[in-house]
Parts: structure tokens; C-alpha cells; sequence
């Protein structure tokens, strides 16, 4: 199968006003999505929309309507002026584990009939149930580049009016995908999830979910502890409240 799973490292380092740094190991799963009956098959535990240890659902990604993931995808990319349909797309994400979801980025990789990249998009999700998608294009060199207004809160501690500067690869046996966050031509934050391969097998994924217990559970905690740290440490903060026009394009998972 083209999905698999990526045991990945996440590394967040803030530059400005002052310097605060974390790294934690998550994993995350690549899903074709024209491959989700035959993951479901090789994985017991592994539904899409309904209850299980794992479980994808169409309601935490950004929506149009209700005719699923893939038909969402299509419409945003047209909402984009992206007009040519993926002959194949692949999801890396953390799906539903036991029912709770959370996931501060998902990223589409779409393909044309010949197999070469075509697009990407980056969902952003924040602590608020909102996500907002990014059309990432094909970079020059290869993979995936672009530098793109923020327009959304994602921490009290990092301003809506930044810029993200978008950069990753095709994954294959390595996943690299870098986050960094501009002010003008001042770089103030860096982020990146760097990630190796796994088959996606059942030992495999069991294997994960207790080397990794809990993981969605411990993002959401990392993230509030690091936002605690950054209190403690004095740096500025803001609302979300305090300038609610900033925010554009996003949606309200159900």
C-alpha cells in the first residue's frame, strides 16, 4: 500500500521576543485515499466514520459539504482557482484516537494520472476547533513551497498579521515538513516534523499507539504546557477576542 505511518519528531524553536524551544516524538498516519477499505482490512482497530481505536473522520477536516473528505479537498482547490482534478491524494494526519481528535496540521498531497505531484494543502487546526487550509503549489526545485498570509489565531502568543513560509517534501521513506512564521523579512519562528516510515500493519500500528499512548491527548497537553512556559516567561500575549476581524478562511470542525 501507498499508506503507512511516520514516527515523527516535532521541533518548535521561537526566535522573537525571546527564545523558548521544545521537541517532542509523535506519530502520524499517511493515508491514500483511495486506499481506506484495505487499511481498514489490514487494520482491525482503523475505521472512517464510525467508532474504533483509530478512526478517520470526514468532520475534522475542512468542509464545503457533506460528501467527504476527498470532495471537500476538490472544492477548496477550486475555490482557489486550481481547476485540474487529483488522480490520487494522500492524507498525513492523526486520526480519532478513542473518539478524541486533535491535530495542529494535517497535509493533503495530491497527484496527477502520471503520479507527479500536482498541489498540496495544509490544514492548520488551533485549541478552538477551527481549522483553516493553505494551497501549497509545486516549488521550482521540487516538492512543495509558499509563503502565505497567516490571517488566523493559532496561539495568544503569535501574531495574526505574520506571514507562514510552507516547505516540505514528497514523503517517501523520510517526512520532512517545515512551519516557520515571518514578520517582514524578520524570521521569528521556526517549526518542523521530521518523520520515518513504517508499513502500515496492524503490529505496527499497536505497536505506536503504546510507544505513543494517548498521543492525541498529549498534544493538546504539550501545547498548553508550552503556552504556561511562555506566560512564565513574560511574553506578550493577545486574545483571540481582542481583534476577531484578523481572522479570515477558516472553518469550525463538527
Amino acid at each position: 500500500m501507498n499508506s503507512c505511518i511516520h514516527e515523527c519528531v516535532v521541533m518548535h524553536q521561537r526566535l522573537s521576543p525571546k527564545r523558548h524551544g521544545f521537541v517532542y516524538r509523535i506519530f502520524m498516519f499517511l493515508l491514500d485515499l483511495d486506499e481506506l477499505d484495505a487499511v481498514r482490512a489490514a487494520v482491525p482497530f482503523f475505521g472512517v466514520n464510525e467508532p474504533n481505536a483509530f478512526s478517520l473522520d470526514d468532520r475534522d477536516y475542512f468542509q464545503f459539504h457533506s460528501r467527504g473528505i476527498r470532495a471537500n479537498l476538490e472544492t477548496f482547490l477550486q475555490s482557489q482557482g486550481f481547476g485540474e482534478r487529483p488522480a490520487r491524494v494522500e492524507l498525513l494526519t492523526i486520526p480519532r484516537l478513542f473518539g478524541y481528535t486533535f491535530n495542529p496540521i494535517s497535509v493533503f498531497f495530491c497527484y496527477n494520472d502520471a503520479g507527479r505531484p500536482l498541489v498540496s494543502v495544509i490544514q492548520v487546526g488551533n485549541t478552538f476547533g477551527e481549522l483553516k487550509p493553505y494551497l501549497v503549489p509545486v516549488a521550482d526545485g521540487g516538492g512543495f513551497h509558499a509563503r502565505l498570509p497567516k490571517d488566523y489565531y493559532v496561539s495568544p502568543f503569535s501574531d495574526l498579521d505574520l506571514e507562514f513560509d510552507f516547505r516540505f517534501g514528497i514523503p517517501g521513506a523520510k517526512l520532512r515538513v517545515a512551519i516557520d512564521e515571518y514578520r517582514g523579512g524578520e524570521k521569528v519562528l521556526l517549526s518542523s516534523l521530521a518523520g520515518e516510515r513504517l508499513e502500515l500493519t496492524a503490529a505496527n500500528a499497536l505497536w505506536m499507539a503504546l510507544k505513543y499512548p494517548f498521543v492525541t491527548l498529549k498534544v493538546i497537553f504539550l501545547i498548553h504546557w508550552e503556552a504556561l512556559r511562555l506566560w512564565a516567561k513574560r511574553i506578550p500575549y493577545r486574545l483571540k477576542e481582542t481583534d476577531p476581524t484578523a481572522q479570515r478562511g477558516a472553518f469550525r470542525s463538527v
